[in-house]
């Protein structure tokens, strides 16, 4: 190598290369083992140990979405629980109005019948009223055919009429009433007189009819005047 010096000599100046002695190798390998073997165990994590602490942050993890799963649940039966109990309220609520409005509509069909009964009965009760009094002074334009036909006087024209009078007032309602051997009843019967005793009776019978009688239903429009007679 050559130098410049100043004054333009050059100077030859020799390069020497200092080299490092190369290291030995064999210091260097026991200085890794030495390390190696001095390194501390717990220093290093070990793989199973790394793995089982993820499989256990696994489990926590399932585990935790286990509850949250089973707090879910809870909550669910329990709104179950809440709408069932809703649910069977509502159902008494209206198992209780269908028991009032029953009683309700038994009372007033019950209402109902016996005002139609009663009408049906004063409809009727006037229909008769209204017939006894049509009736009634016919009863003794009855009693003189009567006493006609025991004497044989109606014939001709009249006894076609007397049929036909008495044919219009039957097909009214009015019924005719009274023949001898019947029970005497004093709702029924008047008694003229007691013709003593007659032993083929048992109880007071009538004997003789002098009028009949005649009602309209059960209404008596006039008692049967009769003759009666009392058991021995």
């Amino acid at each position: 190598m050559t130098k410049r010096r100043p004054g333009g000599a050059e100077e030859a100046v020799e390069e020497t290369t200092t080299e490092a002695p190369p290291p030995e190798t064999d210091d260097v390998e026991e200085s890794t083992e030495a390390s190696e073997v001095d390194a501390p165990e717990g220093d290093a994590p070990d793989s199973d140990d790394a793995a089982e602490a993820g499989s256990d942050e696994d489990g926590s993890a399932e585990e935790a979405e286990d509850k949250a799963d089973e707090a879910d649940d809870e909550e669910d039966v329990i709104e179950d629980d809440s709408e069932v109990d809703f649910m069977g309220d509502a159902a008494d609520e209206v198992d209780k109005r269908v028991a009032e409005l029953t009683t309700d509509l038994q009372r007033l069909q019950a209402e109902y019948v016996n005002y139609k009964k009663r009408v049906d009965r004063d409809r009727e009760l006037v229909s008769q009223n209204a017939t006894y009094k049509v009736l009634a002074p016919i009863v003794e334009v009855l009693d003189t055919i009567d006493r006609a036909r025991e004497h044989g006087e109606v014939d001709g024209g009249f006894k076609a009429v007397a049929d036909q009078l008495e044919k219009i007032v039957t097909n009214l309602g009015l019924k005719k009433f009274g023949e001898p051997g019947d029970v005497f009843d004093p709702n029924r019967h008047e008694a003229l007189s007691h013709m003593g005793t007659d032993p083929e009776v048992e109880e007071t019978s009538v004997k003789l009819v002098a009028k009949a009688g005649y009602m309209i239903g059960d209404r008596v429009v006039r008692a049967a005047q009769v003759l009666v007679v009392d058991p021995e």
